[in-house]
């Protein structure tokens, strides 16, 4: 088997069946070709209530199905899904996610023409066809401040989000990076066996940034690779509570500077950011209480 694709889904059915049909698409044309790739897709079910769980079982059969009776989160649900994966490396996959023509195919020649990617992501778009920054920088305490703040407003083009986002760069060229997001992530087998799964200590968020760190501490690389093309219509499944969900990043971010740079940090820097990291969170449940109030005024 060269590779297992790992969906985790949690209450987005239509998301699943629109991602679920672009890959069978992949697997129907790898089955025609002549020296086509053998891959299998796995779908974790994390506890929905939407039915998705039996839109796999009805309407996708050919695709594996793993219920999980409740939700146990991103990274423990994404191990559920890697422990019985049978490939070579695996693929995770976000439900909001459409595969284009030829991605899978362009991943695992990536991965064979570069020995030394661990972990490789491909060219996320928008909805609009745009590119979505989905390969940074790891993180910094100047990012904080400028990264979904009033700073960041005032200052747009400051040389802290440029640097953490890639945007002075088009994507359009291979190039290795810090870390590539979890929405569509490739890793190798070896990575995994190196290093472990996915930190089941982070419940949603970062814990791609944190398998990233992992592995370039243990001397992977991370790569981008621009000819894997998937459209991510972001976060189908955490709008539907965005405030417990701006709370859960925050818990997140502080649990990666706590396990990866608290040791190099002054101890004077911890509490400038757990104030930081709840201020945020202030201000950001704030302005969607907001925006969601001038939803409701418009209607």
């Amino acid at each position: 088997m060269d590779l297992s694709v790992i969906i985790l889904s949690w209450n987005t059915k239509d998301e699943l069946d629109a991602c679920l049909t672009s890959l069978r698409r992949e697997l129907d044309a790898e089955r025609a070709a002549p020296n086509g790739l053998q891959i299998e897709v796995i779908v974790v079910d994390n506890g929905s209530a939407d039915c998705s769980a039996e839109l796999v079982e009805t309407q996708h059969r050919w695709a594996q199905l793993i219920r999980l009776e409740r939700n146990i989160g991103f990274s423990a649900g994404n191990n559920a899904g890697i422990r019985e994966a049978r490939g070579r490396d695996v693929l995770l996959l976000n439900t909001d996610t459409v595969v284009h023509p030829g991605a899978l195919r362009a991943l695992v020649a990536f991965a064979a023409q570069h020995p030394e990617a661990g972990i490789i992501g491909p060219r996320l778009l928008n909805a609009d066809g745009s590119i979505q920054y989905s390969c940074r920088t790891f993180p910094t305490i100047a990012n904080g401040f400028f990264r979904n703040t009033f700073l960041g407003r005032l200052f747009p083009r400051n040389r802290f989000n440029r640097r953490y986002l890639l945007t002075d760069w088009d994507h359009s060229s291979a190039r290795a990076v810090d870390w590539v997001s979890g929405a569509a992530m490739f890793i190798r087998r070896e990575v995994l066996d190196q290093v472990g799964l996915l930190d089941e200590g982070f419940f949603m968020y970062c814990e791609d940034v944190d398998l990233c760190y992992r592995a370039r501490q243990a001397g992977w690389e991370v790569w981008y690779c621009p000819d894997a093309v998937i459209t991510h219509f972001i976060a189908r499944a955490s709008d539907k509570n965005a405030a417990a969900m701006i709370a859960q990043r925050h818990l997140s971010m502080y649990r990666f500077f706590r396990k990866h740079y608290a040791k190099r940090s002054s101890p004077l820097v911890w509490p400038l950011v757990v104030c930081g990291l709840a201020a945020r969170v202030l201000v950001l449940v704030i302005r969607n209480r907001v925006d969601v109030w001038r939803m409701r005024r418009k209607r």
